[in-house]
């Protein structure tokens, strides 16, 4: 039976996921893209090193990040948050999210553990989606 989540229950799955799918517009093209993230309030944090992903959203900050659970095929939960992308500049919070992120992502790939380690000065963006909205659907 599909059902709608409340609110309360879609940032229940969407703070559970430790991976998810970032989507944006690149070249005029829908864009998606895994990403490492962690959610505090409003708040969709993750980092990235320069390249398509990040020139798409200082383009258009327009994005949106989706994550799901499938148990089976008619045992499912999925969830959408759609917000704005906002670069995180300041080095003292910068540190603070990505000695969150490898913490709770320690297996990192070695170049970005090695370039993010203290949150450095750039390549590593530090980014945020803010939260404008959110949905959420279930199979169950």
């Amino acid at each position: 039976m599909y059902a709608r989540l409340s609110e309360d229950e879609s940032r229940t799955l969407l703070g559970s996921a430790r991976v998810a799918r970032l989507g944006c517009i690149a070249d005029g093209e829908p864009y998606i893209i895994p990403i490492n993230y962690y959610l505090e309030n409003d708040g969709i944090y993750s980092h990235s090193l320069p390249g398509l992903k990040i020139e798409a959203l200082r383009g258009n900050p327009r994005a949106c990040v989706q994550v799901d659970e499938i148990e089976t095929d008619v045992l499912w939960r999925s969830v959408l948050a759609f917000g704005v992308y906002e670069e995180i500049l300041n080095p003292t919070e910068r540190r603070e999210i990505i000695n969150r992120l490898l913490d709770q992502s320690p297996l990192l790939t070695p170049v970005e553990s090695a370039l993010a380690a203290d949150g450095g000065p750039p390549p590593v963006i530090v980014f945020r989606i803010r939260i404008e909205r959110i949905t959420g659907v279930a199979e169950r």
